[in-house]
C-alpha cells in the first residue's frame, strides 16, 4: 500500500476526527460538536493526515500546536506540541508516522521553534525521533483514617481561609492563578481559553462528557486567591449504611506551600471520604509528607509523562538556569541531523554556543531531553550506555549541574 502525507483542507475535518476516533479506539460517531472543537483547535496547516493512494480514506492523523513550556529558573520557551497520533491498524508499519514527524520537524525548525514535547501513549515510539521522557508524574491513593489527621479539627489554614466555589468562579479565578504558577515551576505548559473552556464544562466532546465537579478556593489573609482544587466523588456505601466513598482529585493548584498544604488538609477531613487519589502530581508532591503518617499515602502511578525533543540546542541551554556553576563541552549526536553539534556551555553564566574544542560528554539527542528539565540523571543515564564521558567527572558534574532542587510538574494532558 501507499499514502499520501499532507496538511488536511477544512473539509476533510471530519473525516479526519473519525480516523482519530479509530486509531483510539472510539467507536463513537463524530458529531458536528465535535468536529467544530477539532477545527478550533489550532492552524490547519498544522494537522496532518495520511491517505490511502487507492482509496483516498484518511489512515493517520498527526497534529501540533504551540505552547509555552516554563524551564528551570522561569523562562519559558516555544515549543511544538505534538498530538492527535494515530495510524489505522491497516496501515501501520508502512512509515506514516516517520514521515508526518519528518514534516512537522521541518515546519518547526522553520517556525524558530526550541523545542518539541509529547505525551507518549506508548514508551517504545518516540525515542527513536529523539524524544526523551522529561517529566514522571505520581498518583497516591490517602487512606484517610489512617494519615493520623486529626478529624475533629478544622483544616490549617495558615491565617487564610477556604470557601467552596462554583464553576464559574473557578472559571474566573483558575487562569490567572494557573499563570502565577507557570512563572516558578518548570514544566508547566500554559493553557489558552479552549483549555478552561474543556475542563469546567463550557465545552465538550462527545466521547468524553464533561463530569461536574466540586470547587474550593484558598485565599490568604489578605483575600488574594492562592490556592484551588477541583474534586469529584464516589456514592459507595455498605449494606450497613457505612461510607467507603473515595475523593478524586481533579486539578489542585497552590502558588505558596501553606496554600498546598491547606488544601490537602482540607481534602483529608471532608466527611464520609475514606480515600483520596489525588491525581498526577509531581514525584515529590508534598501530599504524602504532611500526614502524620505518610504510609497512609499509597502509590499507584509512577510513570514518564511529558516528553521532551530539543531542536535548538544553543536555545535551549541558554534558557534555563542551573543549579551549579561548571563548564561542559557536550557532543550531541542527533540521526535525524537537526540538533548535532558540539556545543560548550557555560552553567554559571547560563551561555551556551557552538564550539570546536574536545568534547567532554558524547550524548544523544534524546538523552539531553530526559536532562533537559532537571528530572533525569546524567550518571544514571551513563550507566545505561545513554550517554558517553570523555573526560573523568564531566558525568558527575552534568548531574550536578542539570538537576534542580524540585522536580519538574507537567499536570495537563494534550
Amino acid at each position: 500500500m501507499s499514502a499520501d502525507v499532507r496538511p488536511i483542507t477544512a473539509t476533510e475535518h471530519p473525516v479526519w476526527t473519525q480516523t482519530l476516533n479509530r486509531g483510539f479506539l472510539r467507536a463513537d460517531p463524530v458529531t458536528p460538536g465535535d468536529v467544530a472543537l477539532r477545527a478550533a483547535a489550532g492552524e490547519l496547516g498544522r494537522v496532518q493526515g495520511a491517505f490511502d493512494s487507492e482509496t483516498g480514506g484518511c489512515v493517520g492523523t498527526f497534529r501540533s500546536f504551540t505552547q509555552e513550556l516554563t524551564v528551570p529558573g522561569g523562562a519559558t520557551v516555544t515549543a511544538s506540541a505534538v498530538t492527535n497520533v494515530s495510524v489505522l491498524p491497516t496501515h501501520r508499519r508502512q512509515g506514516l508516522l516517520t514521515r508526518m514527524m519528518a514534516a512537522e520537524f521541518a515546519a518547526a525548525t522553520a517556525r524558530g521553534d526550541v523545542l518539541s514535547t509529547l505525551i507518549a501513549a506508548e514508551y517504545p515510539i518516540y525515542g527513536r525521533y529523539g524524544y526523551g521522557p522529561a517529566v514522571y508524574v505520581a498518583e497516591w491513593e490517602i487512606d484517610v483514617p489512617r494519615t493520623g489527621l486529626d478529624p475533629r479539627r478544622p483544616a490549617p489554614a495558615g491565617g487564610g481561609r477556604i470557601d467552596l466555589v462554583d464553576v464559574a468562579e473557578a472559571r474566573r479565578v483558575g487562569p490567572a492563578l494557573h499563570e502565577r504558577i507557570r512563572a516558578t515551576r518548570h514544566g508547566v505548559t500554559g493553557r489558552d481559553a479552549r483549555w478552561w473552556r474543556l475542563a469546567t464544562g463550557e465545552e465538550e466532546f462527545s466521547f468524553r462528557p464533561y463530569k461536574p465537579k466540586l470547587y474550593a478556593v484558598y485565599r490568604t489573609a489578605a483575600g488574594e486567591v492562592a490556592g484551588l482544587v477541583a474534586y469529584r466523588g464516589d456514592d459507595h456505601w455498605t449494606d450497613a449504611k457505612v461510607p467507603l466513598n473515595t475523593l478524586h482529585v481533579e486539578e489542585l493548584l497552590a502558588v505558596t506551600p501553606e496554600a498546598e498544604r491547606a488544601l490537602w488538609h482540607f481534602l483529608c477531613s471532608i466527611d464520609w471520604a475514606l480515600r483520596i487519589r489525588t491525581g498526577l502530581r509531581a514525584t515529590d508532591d508534598l501530599a504524602p509528607g504532611l500526614l502524620p503518617d505518610p504510609r497512609a499515602a499509597a502509590i499507584l502511578t509512577h510513570a514518564d509523562f511529558l516528553w521532551v525533543r530539543v531542536l535548538d540546542v544553543v536555545r535551549a541551554l541558554g534558557a534555563r538556569t542551573y543549579e551549579v556553576p561548571g563548564v561542559l563541552v557536550l557532543e550531541v549526536t542527533d540521526p535525524a541531523g537537526l540538533s548535532g553539534g558540539r556545543f560548550r556551555l557555560d552553567a554559571g553564566t547560563g551561555r551556551c554556543a557552538a564550539t570546536g574544542a574536545p568534547a567532554d560528554l558524547r550524548i544523544d539527542v534524546a538523552a539531553l531531553g530526559s536532562l533537559y528539565l532537571g528530572d533525569g540523571s546524567a550518571v544514571r543515564l551513563g550507566a545505561l550506555g545513554q550517554i558517553t564521558e570523555e573526560r573523568p567527572g564531566a558525568l558527575a558534574l552534568a548531574d550536578a549541574v542539570f538537576r534542580t532542587a524540585r522536580k519538574p510538574w507537567s499536570p495537563d494532558i494534550f
